[in-house]
Order: C-alpha cells, then structure tokens, then sequence
C-alpha cells in the first residue's frame, strides 16, 4: 500500500494511487488518481528544481518505527514520510496525508469522516473524493481540517471587502475584474498553490476547507513550509516563474481613456501633456481603433499614419500601448481561415458563438500554440513593424457573453477542465512574440491571470470596475491578494471605469483619492469610461464607427484644484522613479511583490496580520490610502520593528502604534522607515 518509487512516495489503495513527490525547495507536490497513469501535466510548475527528498516507510511491526511514528501521528501506525527540507509529508495506512514543518508542527491535515478513531467516524466522508463525470474525468473534493486561528491571504482577485479569506467561498473561474489564482499563504506558516486550473471552488470555512474540481483527470497541489511569508512567497515564485525586470517605462505614467477615435485626438493628447511639462511614459490606444475584430490591425480611416505617430510620440519619449481582443467576428478576413485550420473556440451545442460585442465573435484558442503563433504573426504585421510595441491584452478571461463554462471547449480540454489557464496563454503568446523580435523585458497589461502568468510579463488590472469609495476599498483589497497570490504586476482604472461624471463633485474627491493611492502602485495608470457619452461622427458600418467614446480623461479634465493635485503626484511618482526600479529588481530576482500587506514584513507584529486598509509600498515606504468621501484625517497602524516618519509632516512616531494624522485632499498618508535613504521631500 505504501511503497516508494522514482524518489517518490506512493500509496495505492484499490483504483486511488497517491503521488507524494518533492518539489524545490521546501514543498512537496500531491497528485491523486483513479486513472491508471497520471496526465504528466505540470500546469503552473513550470519551472521545477531538482529535488529529490528523504523518504520513509515504516510498518507498525517494526519497533524502530515507533518512536518516529509518535513524532507525527501520535500513536504507533504504517505510514511513509517524504522529508524535503523544511517541510515533512506523511501518509497512514487509511491513506490520509498531514504536513509539518522542520519543528514537527502540524501545518495541514486532510479532513476525513470515517475513520475509527473520530468522532464523525458514522458520516463515511473521505477527505480525497472522486466521483465520476466521462470517460477518464472526474468531480473531485479535497478537504482539509481547519485551525481556528487560522488566517488565508491570496487566491487573486475577488471583487469583496475581505482580503483574509478565512471564511470566504470562492469560485475558481474567471470573469471580468474576478481573476482567479489559487494560491495562498497561510499565518500558520505555509502556502498553498491549487494546481488544477479546472472550473471549481473553494470554501475557507471554520469547520473544514474544501476545494472542488467539477471536472479533472487528478487531484493537484503544493504545499510549501516556510518561517515567514516572504520566504514562502519567494520560494512559490521559484517554482512557477518570477516577473522579468519591468522596463523604465513601466515606472512612469500612463494615460488612457475609453477611447481616442482618431490618430490625432491621441496625439493631441500626447502634445499637451508635453507643453504643460508632465511625465508621461505610455498613452493606450483603447478599443475598436481596428478594422474588424480578428483582424488586428488600425482602421486606416482613422489611423492613416501609423509609423508616423509612433515616431512622433518616440521623439517625446512616450510609447504607444494598443488594446488587443481575442474576438474573432464572423466577417473578419480571418474567420474562415482560424476556423479551417481549427483555431477557434469550440461550442458543446448550440449555435457556435461565444461572445456578442457589435457582431458575432469566437475566442482564438489561447490553449492552442499554432493560434498563439498565428495571431502573432498578425500582431507583428500589423502593429509590432509599424512600431506599435507594447499591448493590452483585453477580454482575457475570455469574457463569455454567458459565462456558461459547460459549452466551451479548447485543444487543450472542456473549459470545465482547464478554463482558468486561458489568460495565461494568452499572455504567453505575445510574451514569446515579443522576446523573438529581441524585447528583454515584455509588459502585457492584461485583464486575467493565472498561476504563474507572472513570467510571461502580465500586468493585471482590475477589469471594468465601477466608479465609487465602496469599489475603490475592494480594489486596494484586491491588489495586496493579487500580490501574495504571485501576480506582483498590478494597477487599476484610476478613479474606475463605470458610471462617473468629470463634473461631479463627488467623484473628483474620489479620483483624488485613487490618484494618489496610484501614485504608490506597481503601475501608475489613468484610464474610465467618462460620462456623458460622445457619438461619432462617421462611419457607421466599418469596426471605428459602431462605438462612441467617454467624456474627456486626462488629469486637466476635472477643473484646476484636481488637476494641481494630480501634478503633485505625477512628480512625486517621478522623484520614485529610482525606489520602484530597485523594488522591481526585488521582485524580478527574488519574486517579491512591489505591494503587499504589512505582515509580509513584518510577520512577528501580531497586529500586523489584521490590517487589511495599509499597506507596505516596497521595503521602505508604508502607505494608508483614504478611501471615503470627506475624510480628511487618518487613522494608520505602524508596524512594530522600526520608527517611521510622516514623508509630508516630518513627524516621526514609534512602530507598534496606531496614530492619527491629517489627511486634506491633497495628501494621502505615507510613511517612510526612520532613517531610510529614501526619504523624500514632498
């Protein structure tokens, strides 16, 4: 039943097989199966060390055993133990799987109901479980039993008030601005990668953790042990790929909007910012600027020069980004093509369309590297030789018109079976497009991810988002997930997108608010879609003229006290230009987040792991964003460990207290560590 196998340790019992192999440093990898073999499928695990493990096997017979077997279980039972570094895995005779750290700490045990010597012996539940869907696929659960004290940080990005995911259930699946990445870090010292990228859930509860695969050939996961969560998160990063190094531009500010219709209001644009003397590194050519969905290129109409505006916007030291869709229209030039060669989505039934957005579209199939390499050498054409380099991968979920996961199916599976690996993909393809045309350091902004996305140059965004306080909090929420679930890259819609007027009071005080929280993002970017709607003049058959545009959206929009405001901060993100280039290095070499919550620096700070309003900005700088309407002063929790200093007040206050400080429009509260060299001057 229990046997050891090339380095691995196995359990077999009837048609279940138990893969217990070490895995880098620190974690160990579990696969289960009813199947007679496993998939050989490494999904996020791309990157593996070598590492081999001590392994154990001991029977209850052999007196030996006894007092190893007491270390972990208690009582005298068979079982086998794979020990690889700081983490130990075990397996008993009835098959249940525990982890430990190097101190023999119970980090992770699975949850079973039917064993003799529990209290819930009666319910006959097991703590792996299959149950068949087709063919060679199966539903599968694995439960876990739950520690009280337990807090759960990552999984990506949910659109929730809650950044500890103790007692949340969530889907495992993508939508808009939902990106689901199935890792965590645990306070008891572990983190946790779900590594199945199949449609699901999981349920963090007080009586149990129970992760569901609706369809799946295995169980997968990682289980890395570790004495703080930077060490965790390193060691995770290692093992499904860290960021390359983000690029100077990266750095600076963006400035987007919903759209410019035209070559010229975008260069219009560009030359403004330019005479008012203001950083701009990047400006996004938005939405339906194309011919065709599918067709990946400028409507000349409209764009008739492109070459030449990206000269012209080289020359003033500003690259243009264009936005990107998977949608191929049935009346695209290259519909019928994609559709013989067997690049599209399919539909289980039905009529075969995916998405309704001016026509009727398919996805290309990200999962296939033939479409990936097809559409490339589209994007090169059409963009990457006339000088167009940088791309916003948009609608990366795929964003289904009816998120019906059952219909779909990609080469690689039902969508039901391997969905959540589509952005990835997706971003994949122009991450090696790129790298072939001899750009060291691609930038993806993009609208989804999965585990391990992260090397592949993806910068998520939080999808279309709504313009208020209430979403704004979630989003600072939603961005410290994102980084401990290993998506380091990550910036926002400032002052959102949905369902905001430039002249609204209310909402200059919350674009304020969420320009200055920016300012102390990964990404620095503006974009929205401005009320009241503008129409267009023009063509109303071809892709440019079936869409308006937003209200105007750039910083000088929204009258002079907004734009003075923005100004500030333009150059303040300017003076941190040199602090963010060393923080992405740390991230590009070690995997470490830019943001992340304060625990993650300071994990000894009992307080620290129940902040979730203020945040760590890199090594040095702690940042407390206001977040509601007509606040003007601050409550900020300090971590213990060091004195910080009030970068606008001068103020220097003890760690390990929560201060008040003022907080009028024009500042957002940010402290620097006491004696850092990158105290600022603002």
């Amino acid at each position: 039943m229990i046997s050891e196998k090339n380095n691995c340790l196995i359990y077999q019992y009837d048609n279940e097989t138990v893969q217990i192999e070490a895995w880098g440093k620190d974690a160990v990898r579990i696969r289960a199966t009813m199947n007679a073999s496993f998939t050989g499928h490494d999904w996020a695990l791309e990157e593996k060390p070598e590492s081999l493990g001590e392994i154990q096997i001991y029977d209850d017979k052999d007196a030996s055993a006894v007092v190893y077997a007491n270390m972990y279980s208690g009582k005298n039972e068979s079982f086998g133990s794979l020990t690889n570094g700081k983490i130990t895995a075990t397996v008993n005779a009835d098959g249940v799987l525990s982890f430990y750290n190097q101190d023999k700490k119970l980090l992770l045990k699975e949850q079973w109901k039917r064993l003799k010597d529990t209290p819930s012996m009666p319910l006959n539940v097991y703590g792996r479980e299959f149950k068949a869907v087709a063919g060679d696929s199966f539903r599968t659960v694995s439960r876990f039993i739950a520690d009280d004290d337990e807090k759960i940080f990552g999984m990506g990005q949910y659109q929730q008030k809650y950044m500890n995911m103790k007692g949340c259930m969530l889907e495992l699946a993508q939508r808009n601005s939902q990106v689901s990445v199935p890792f965590y870090v645990s306070s008891i010292g572990y983190g946790f990668l779900w590594n199945n990228p199949a449609v699901g859930r999981v349920t963090f509860g007080i009586n149990g953790t129970e992760w569901l695969a609706e369809c799946t050939k295995e169980l997968d996961y990682l289980v890395i042990a570790g004495d703080t969560p930077a060490e965790i998160e390193e060691t995770y990063m290692g093992l499904v790929g860290k960021a390359p190094m983000m690029p100077d531009y990266g750095m600076g500010f963006w400035q987007c909007k919903l759209r410019y219709q035209t070559q010229e209001q975008l260069l219009e644009v560009a030359r403004k910012y330019k005479s008012l003397g203001l950083p701009l590194d990047v400006i996004v050519v938005d939405f339906f600027h194309w011919t065709q969905q599918g067709e990946y290129k400028f409507d000349e109409k409209y764009w008739p020069d492109v070459p030449g505006m990206c000269r012209e916007l080289n020359e003033m030291g500003i690259r243009v980004m264009v936005s990107v869709w998977p949608t191929v229209d049935y009346r695209s030039e290259n519909f019928q093509e994609m559709m013989e060669k067997g690049y599209l989505v399919r539909t289980e039934s039905g009529v075969r369309i995916a998405m309704t957005c001016f026509g009727q579209e398919l996805f290309f199939d990200a999962t296939n590297p033939d479409a990936r390499s097809y559409v490339w050498s589209k994007i090169k054409q059409n963009y990457w030789d006339k000088g167009a380099r940088l791309y916003w991968l948009d609608v990366a979920e795929p964003e289904y018109t009816t998120y019906d996961y059952s219909n779909y199916r990609y080469q690689l599976g039902s969508v039901m079976e391997v969905g959540n690996i589509y952005p990835k993909m997706y971003t994949q393809g122009f991450y090696e497009g790129m790298k072939e045309q001899g750009d060291e350091m691609p930038v993806n902004l993009v609208r989804s991810a999965w585990a391990g996305s992260a090397k592949y140059g993806a910068l998520v965004w939080s999808g279309d988002i709504v313009s208020t306080f209430e979403c704004f909090r979630r989003q600072m929420r939603a961005g410290l997930s994102m980084a401990m679930a290993g998506i380091p890259w990550w910036t926002t819609d400032i002052g959102g997108f949905h369902g905001a007027r430039g002249d609204d009071p209310s909402f200059r005080k919350l674009f304020i608010r969420w320009f200055q929280y920016a300012c102390f993002c990964p990404v620095m970017r503006l974009h929205g879609n401005r009320e009241p709607q503008k129409g267009f003049e023009g063509d109303v058959v071809s892709g440019i003229g079936l869409f308006g545009s937003g209200a105007d959206n750039e910083v000088w929009s929204f009258g002079e006290e907004v734009f003075e405001i923005c100004k500030k901060y333009m150059f303040l993100r300017e003076a941190l230009r040199p602090y963010i280039k060393e923080q992405m290095l740390l991230t590009h070499e070690k995997g470490t987040p830019v943001m992340r919550p304060l625990f993650y620096d300071f994990p000894q700070d009992k307080r620290a792991w129940e902040v979730d309003d203020t945040y760590m900005f890199g090594t040095d700088f702690c940042v407390a964003p206001v977040m509601e309407e007509d606040v003007y002063e601050r409550s900020v929790y300090l971590p213990l460990g060091c004195s910080w200093k009030d970068v606008f007040s001068g103020i220097c206050y003890e760690g390990g207290q929560t201060v008040t400080v003022d907080a009028p429009m024009d500042k957002i509260p940010v402290f620097v560590k006491a004696g850092s060299k990158w105290e600022i001057n603002v």
